[in-house]
């Protein structure tokens, strides 16, 4: 087994038998491709049911991740604050005595009480900002995980704003993807030429991998680190949850959730409370996670980063994760 020094500690790479049964999993459950990158080094990249290195596939949710770092950007630009009201940009909110006091923030981690809407993920013929706008509140604003296109869609609104010319696309390419090695993506556009914010991306398995890579290098070259440190603390309404990216911190003693079956319950019987991934795996994991088990995984105690990517079938994250992570426990 190879050991590599790293800041002072030396790190073992992960169990080639781990490896392989980890892609045996993957694989036998509608698996396309798996990747694993370790200390810079890839570790195992296989793919199946027709797919290649070359192709891209949906990652469905995993563009959340991507627009959210574009709001991070923003953030650092200068441009918006976090915790400063919606309201302050979209006076239509300024009525309605819960979307008054929704911040940037909430919409970012779904807490902010609007209704999910769901119907902008296939609404290509209106405007999908307008629908999102009038969406309607629900709950209070912090109280509830509400996961649905509708809070990224108002964002989407409220950045096309802050630029004062420049759309959130080119910012998102100019900021974001140009700066990871990335060009235009999937933005499955709507009449009036806004992006689906919540899905539509279509990545490689090695592209994917570049998102995980920024998480290892703390957010460079796009954010600062403060900045990515947000998308690792989760919110009161669901700990697990934020920015985009689903964490691990509570392992011990957790709950191991399935998300994509908890997100199929409707938003009011969701219970994130004490909940983890892997109960097996650190609790620095932190995970992109897109329907029909489209994974990133990166664990930067382990310098490591792992794509799968699938077309449906049964799959658990923690039982992946245990087959991947056997006897490299931290």
């Amino acid at each position: 087994m190879l050991l590599l020094w790293f800041g002072g500690t030396v790190l073992a790479d992960l169990n080639p038998v781990a490896l392989n049964s980890a892609a045996v999993y993957s694989t036998q459950r509608g698996g396309l491709s798996f990747l694993v990158r370790q200390n810079g080094r890839t570790l195992i990249e296989q793919y199946s049911g027709g797919a290649n290195a070359e192709m891209a596939l949906r990652i469905y949710s995993g563009t959340k991740a991507f627009w959210n770092l574009a709001a991070l950007a923003a953030a650092e630009d200068g441009l918006l604050n976090l915790d400063e009201n919606v309201a302050d940009t979209i006076p239509s909110w300024r009525s309605d005595p819960r979307k008054r006091i929704v911040t940037i923030r909430d919409l970012l981690n779904f807490d902010c009480g609007l209704e999910p809407t769901f119907l902008l993920h296939e609404l290509e013929n209106g405007n999908r900002d307008e629908i999102a706008l009038r969406s309607p509140s629900v709950a209070e604003p912090g109280r509830a995980f509400i996961y649905g296109p509708a809070p990224l869609q108002v964002f989407h609104r409220v950045l096309k704003e802050k630029l004062h010319g420049e759309s959130p696309t080119q910012y998102l390419e100019r900021r974001v993807l140009h700066r990871l090695g990335l060009h235009s993506q999937r933005y499955v556009e709507d009449r009036a030429g806004n992006p689906l914010l919540a899905s539509g991306f279509v990545l490689s398995a090695r592209q994917w991998t570049k998102l995980g890579e920024l998480v290892l290098r703390d957010g460079a070259p796009v954010i600062a680190k403060h900045s990515l440190d947000q998308c690792r603390r989760g919110s009161p309404a669901n700990p697990m949850f934020a920015f985009g990216w689903w964490n691990n911190r509570a392992t011990l003693f957790a709950r191991e959730i399935d998300v994509e079956q908890m997100l199929a319950r409707k938003w009011q019987d969701q219970d994130w409370r004490n909940g983890c991934l892997c109960r097996a795996a650190p609790a620095d994991l932190v995970a992109c996670i897109g329907s029909g088990n489209q994974r990133l995984y990166v664990i930067p105690s382990l310098r490591l980063v792992a794509v799968r990517q699938g077309d449906g079938g049964s799959f658990s994250d923690a039982i992946f994760l245990r087959l991947l992570l056997n006897g490299n426990r931290t």
